[in-house]
């Protein structure tokens, strides 16, 4: 699912162990979740340009471990960087439908292989560019508070992404490790490292990190996480890509350091 570090640093500060007793109902295989946040960065990169977002979703989890769900938020990130000159392109949501498997190999560690589509309804595509809409492949392993996974595009453009003499950017690889630790009484830590390759477009590819912290409370999940990146943005890029990298057309760096604060609740 497309969610920052810190959405799934507020699932693992949840998910303590020894939090259901004996007598308790088992839980639901279905839940819900809403967040609003100051903005939403994913990868490293600004998907609202730096103002509010809203999302939310629905997971079905088996015990056999098939998962399946869907999660959406508002975004900004495509009409700000492209217009086909008559009219702008208008993709105001990102809707993304995913499922997968997890299991375990040992008591500490675990694995899971799954598929995530990011969608763009409403996405007027400027003639000769590649739709946003993007399919990607992931495997996972987990051990403890560590989990190293890898994003692998296939059968369509990288978020739209086009090779200079045109071709699809599939096979463009995301490489992450994440930590998340639960320190008691509600309190969650968590840090991230990618590494995004696009296939074709050398000055596209980056790495970024982040940190962050969740308090749990009653009423929901407080969290603040700092991001930033290396991505080229129109101020450093090569000059042919100016107008195509992680910057908006009046210089906005959408790849540049930024604190995001958060309040979520899961149902």
């Amino acid at each position: 699912m497309r969610k920052s570090i810190l959405a799934l640093s507020v699932a693992a500060a949840l998910a303590a162990p020894g939090l259901a007793g004996a007598d308790q109902p088992a839980a639901s295989p279905v839940t819900a979740n809403v967040t609003l946040a100051s903005q939403y960065i994913y990868r490293g990169i600004a998907q609202s340009r730096g103002k509010p977002a809203i999302q939310g979703g629905f997971d079905y989890t088996n015990p056999n471990g098939i998962y399946l769900g869907t999660w959406a938020s508002s975004i900004s990130w495509i009409s700000d960087g492209l217009s086909n000159g008559t009219s702008a392109v208008s993709a105001p949501i990102e809707i993304d439908v995913y499922g997968g498997y997890r299991g375990s190999i040992t008591k500490d560690l675990g694995y899971e292989v799954g598929l995530l589509t990011y969608n763009y309804p409403g996405t007027n595509v400027p003639s000769g560019a590649a739709s946003p809409d993007t399919v990607e492949l992931h495997g996972a392993l987990t051990y403890a508070w560590l989990t190293a996974k890898y994003s692998v595009t296939t059968g369509t453009s990288l978020f739209g992404w086009v090779k200079p003499d045109g071709g699809k950017t599939s096979g463009s690889g995301y490489y992450e490790l994440d930590g998340s630790w639960d320190m008691g009484n509600g309190l969650g830590l968590s840090a991230h490292v990618g590494h995004q390759t696009v296939n074709g477009l050398s000055d596209a590819s980056y790495t970024d990190y982040n940190v962050g912290v969740t308090k749990a409370f009653s009423i929901g999940t407080l969290g603040l996480l700092y991001s930033d990146t290396n991505a080229k943005s129109c101020g450093d890029a090569t000059p042919m890509y100016c107008n195509t990298l992680y910057g908006t057309g009046n210089n906005y760096n959408l790849g540049k350091g930024a604190l995001v604060l958060s309040f979520s609740k899961t149902f």
